[in-house]
């Protein structure tokens, strides 16, 4: 491994003021190339999330904008939309189950496991970090700066758009799910009062798919933002969500 004794990690200790690194984190990388990042639940419940996304933004697109009518065979003996509805349903249900395991493990995992589900709003020195990587992102800042876990404006992404906006999908997801349930099953128990409060089905349908695309942009953009970080700051990104791994780059190579 590379010796990175000869720099004092200045860019490295920004990643103290996220809270996603402890000083065994920042010794560990002045010596290694290298930090242990996402644990194996993590890891593997972020491609599944990325999976159920996937299939649910298709079929969801396709549930709102249904495919025309097919002229093969007579609707009894089709059951295309049905299909199609049921994909959403089932990865409706795995993507929840999948929240709440993540949940589970912000608990009983790792410093890092805890990262997407908080913002340190109180801290000066954060909302300094922040300020830095939107100019980082924005091509004003010349110098990146490396962090063991998300950098401050990815966990605010990460924040609003998975913690809240994933809260706000399943929650409006179910409701609707719950008016073709049982009327007085526990499902319309639960979610029947968030319908009627928001007026009816067809505004809690539009606010669902808007919440759908607001999850689109956040995955071009982030699927982008991993791909540059990993070429423009010297740190790996989507092999640490594969190994998990971070690994950073010596400058001296250069």
């Amino acid at each position: 491994m590379t010796d990175l004794s000869h720099d004092p990690a200045a860019g490295l200790e920004a990643s103290r003021l996220t809270g996603d690194a402890t000083e065994s984190d920042l010794a560990s990388v002045r010596k290694r190339t290298s930090v242990y990042v996402y644990e194996v639940p993590v890891r593997l419940w972020h491609w599944i999330n990325a999976a159920c996304i996937m299939v649910l933004v298709v079929t969801g697109y396709l549930i709102g904008r249904p495919l025309p009518s097919m002229q093969i065979a007579e609707a009894t003996h089709q059951f295309v939309f049905g299909y199609i509805r049921f994909a959403h349903f089932a990865a409706g249900m795995i993507l929840t189950a999948g929240f709440f395991g993540r949940i589970y493990w912000a608990f009983v995992g790792n410093h890092h496991a805890r990262q997407m589900f908080y913002l340190p709003v109180h801290r000066k020195a954060w909302w300094r970090e922040v300020w830095h990587e939107i100019r980082w992102y924005a091509f004003l800042e010349r110098t990146p700066k490396k962090y063991v876990g998300h950098n401050p404006l990815a966990q605010i992404a990460m924040f609003f758009f998975m913690t809240v906006g994933l809260t706000f999908m399943i929650v409006t997801g179910f409701a609707m799910y719950a008016e073709g349930a049982m009327q007085g099953g526990w499902l319309d128990f639960l979610f029947g009062p968030l319908r009627e409060w928001i007026g009816n089905s067809m505004v809690l349908h539009q606010i669902h798919r808007l919440g759908m695309w607001a999850i689109v942009v956040f995955m071009l953009i982030h699927i982008y933002a991993a791909i540059r970080e990993d070429i423009l700051s010297r740190q790996s990104m989507v092999s640490t969500m594969i190994s998990g791994h971070r690994t950073f780059k010596d400058d001296r190579a250069d």
